[in-house]
């Protein structure tokens, strides 16, 4: 099947079950129970959260959030019908309901995709006529609407299951098993198949490869371990597919066979952790998994070429240890934090409302797409909400679902779709008024011909774009109105008049609130992640180069890339909560590989500072000396040279000056690999690797390295 009929397909199972609730619910109340009030309330119930809304996952995931949004609908039609006393009181409602409802979407997929049905169960109650003793019936349609769209999507045609995004992490950490397994036999090096297959489960790992409803986007402690989980996995594969092969007739010493295979047993553990395997990760975690993967690396002291393969292998064993720690973050949560290092997890000890509350306030600025969002669509509905009630507009409700149907988050994407809409509109009103002189009063053809319309419009609609679902919208919701009430051809000249004023409201607002979109975002704090990296990275290589006292018990702040890492994964989450995410990231750039960078700049600091510390006993603090003066030139060159890349790249992506597009050459080929000062000691191989590594890193982000794992 090609993309098309696939679309199709998708937007005919989902139109059926709107069709199927949302007729039910309307007929049963008007004909059934000669009540049009509660008709009214079931129909656009289900029309709101199943045709309005875009809430990703399978049916039966829907149905399990549709019955959590049940209170809050409950609340929204209460607190509509009380605020419809007023104008004013009616606008205040939807200036402070409509920001929270578009707000809480940095939650996650779900919330965003939820959202504007949400807006819609307000927007119907708070409109004349004030009928707070209808209060009853309305709350008994909206219940119906929702109970019986529920059922239809947890049982009529389910959608095809889809891949978890855990099985996608224990997919990628049961390949990382099974490369380092390779790597610990003859020839010690990857086969060309091992390669692929690496290659293939880093990629699946990229949020823009996965399904909306399994993106691990939330603020829980498991949503967010679970993406670590995903970081960990690329990362695993990464270094796995760029271990150097012994030199010819040499086979590795047994030290760094035994860490390889250390490596691959945690890297099976924690893909059964993640597959739910009973007994999974509670043997040999934590500290303990830690001491006995680096005690199995090549000790200090031994020849340069075994202290540069201790290096590379404790790369590995650092990836295996953040993948162990991710996994079990993101199947047992708060309870796997006992015994764990969490110093990278801040997160982990956290309880759910404080995640929550960090999520909002992280975002509670001009510079969260979130915020922006939020205060273009409560403003714009606000508006609406004022024209319609001081204009005494004529079915007012349509001008402000004109206005949330239509104002987008770029003020191109608002402009087109507003041209579209108004010549669908144009089309619809002239059918509608065909329609409607023709058939008059009899109600019995209306009723016969909304069902199969109403599958045609939500089937058509979606596929074919705002044009088309607006004209085939307005004939739907005449065919509705003129069962509840006797309608003439005048009601078509009302719609579109409606759709014009919604439409207005919506471009005005559109270009002054924020006119760009999520990508903006991403790319600038994408930039201040590179560019606290590369500070980090001048830092740390000078720190090495000068020795001193190090502290296992007090690691190095890193704060500025702290704070930047954060603020990149709220914006990368933000991107990939939006609907239609993945069509709106760059081609050219892969935003999760920035993340991945940034992870290993704090990580791999903290490690390469701390690496003279003793993985035995207990942690006390060590005088490191420095280096010398060979060595420490030598260190300070390539640490200049990767923050200088860091930076270069940094100036390309910047959404102010730079062209956001990769550069012409590779960022990390040029000028050849320092030489191995004579006597270095093993502190200098494991920085030297680590700035290696994040070479390497910094050509996948642009995709233009060798193509190994991840890329």
């Amino acid at each position: 099947m090609g993309t098309n009929g696939a679309a199709y397909a998708a937007a005919a199972r989902r139109s059926l079950r709107v069709t199927l609730a949302a007729g039910a619910g309307f007929y049963l109340f008007l004909y059934g129970f000669g009540q049009s009030v509660a008709a009214t309330y079931a129909l656009f119930a289900a029309v709101a959260l199943a045709g309005l809304s875009r809430i990703p996952g399978t049916g039966r995931q829907r149905a399990a959030v549709l019955l959590r949004l049940l209170p809050a609908a409950w609340l929204l039609v209460v607190v509509g019908t009380f605020l419809a006393v007023r104008t004013w009181s009616a606008v205040a409602g939807m200036l402070v309901i409509g920001f929270a409802l578009a707000f809480v979407a940095a939650g996650g997929p779900r919330p965003a995709g939820a959202a504007p049905g949400l807006q819609l169960l307000y927007i119907l109650p708070s409109f004349p006529p004030y009928a707070p003793d209808t209060l009853g019936e309305r709350l008994v349609g909206t219940t119906t609407g929702i109970l019986l769209l529920v059922i239809a999507e947890a049982l009529v045609l389910p959608d095809p299951p889809t891949v978890p995004y855990r099985e996608l992490a224990a997919r990628a950490a049961v390949t990382a098993e099974r490369c380092a397994g390779e790597l610990a036999r003859a020839p010690y090096e990857l086969s060309p198949a091992a390669g692929a297959a690496a290659t293939a489960a880093a990629m699946a790992l990229r949020p823009s490869k996965v399904p909306e409803a399994e993106r691990p986007a939330g603020p829980g402690v498991r949503s967010r371990g679970l993406a670590h989980a995903g970081l960990a996995a690329r990362t695993l594969l990464n270094r796995l597919g760029r271990l150097p092969a012994p030199p010819p007739g040499r086979a590795p010493t047994e030290a760094g066979l035994g860490l390889l295979r250390a490596v691959g047993r945690s890297a099976a553990d924690s893909a059964a952790l993640l597959r739910g395997v009973s007994g999974a990760g509670t043997a040999d975690s934590g500290p303990g998994r830690e001491r006995a993967l680096l005690a199995a690396a090549p000790a200090a002291g031994a020849p340069p070429a075994e202290l540069r393969l201790r290096a590379d292998l404790l790369e590995l064993a650092d990836a295996a240890l953040a993948l162990s720690t991710a996994a079990g973050l993101a199947v047992r949560g708060r309870e796997a934090v006992p015994g764990m290092p969490i110093g990278r997890f801040w997160y982990a000890g956290m309880r759910a409302p404080e995640l929550w509350w960090r999520r909002l306030v992280g975002h509670a600025g001009s510079r969260s797409v979130f915020f922006q969002n939020a205060v273009r669509i409560s403003l714009a509905l606000a508006a609406a909400r004022a024209v319609a009630g001081l204009a005494t507009l004529p079915h007012g409700f349509w001008a402000m679902l004109a206005t949330l149907t239509l104002t987008r988050t770029t003020l191109d994407a608002t402009r087109s779709g507003i041209r579209q809409a108004v010549a669908g509109t144009l089309i619809g009103a002239l059918c509608t008024a065909g329609v409607i002189a023709l058939v008059g009063t009899h109600t019995t053809v209306y009723a016969a011909v909304l069902l199969p319309l109403l599958m045609f419009t939500f089937t058509v609609g979606p596929v074919k774009g705002v044009g088309w679902a607006q004209a085939l919208f307005a004939p739907t919701v005449a065919l509705v109105f003129a069962q509840l009430a006797p309608a003439t051809w005048r009601l078509a000249e009302v719609r579109l008049l409606d759709v014009l004023v919604g439409s207005a409201i919506g471009a005005v607002f559109g270009l002054l609130a924020w006119p760009r979109g999520a990508q903006q975002e991403v790319r600038r704090s994408g930039v201040v992640l590179l560019r606290s990296a590369a500070e980090a990275v001048v830092t740390t290589t000078a720190a090495v180069a000068a020795g001193g006292v190090r502290d296992p018990d007090a690691p190095p702040e890193h704060g500025s890339l702290r704070h930047a890492l954060v603020l990149a994964e709220s914006a990368f989450a933000q991107l990939q909560s939006e609907p239609g995410a993945g069509k709106g990231e760059s081609p050219e750039v892969d935003w999760q590989a920035v993340l991945l960078t940034g992870h290993h700049a704090l990580w791999g600091a903290d490690r390469v500072l701390l690496a003279p510390a003793p993985v035995r006993g207990p942690a006390a603090p060590v005088l490191v000396p420095p280096l010398e003066p060979e060595a420490a030139a030598a260190l300070t060159r390539l640490g200049d040279r990767v923050a200088g890349r860091m930076l270069l790249l940094s100036a390309v992506l910047d959404p102010i000056g730079g062209n956001g597009k990769a550069p012409d050459a590779p960022l990390g080929s040029g000028g050849a690999s320092e030489a191995v000062p004579a006597g270095a000691p093993g502190g200098y191989y494991a920085a030297d690797a680590w700035l290696e590594a994040l070479l390497a890193e910094l050509e996948r982000i642009t995709g233009r390295g060798p193509q190994r794992a991840g890329h």
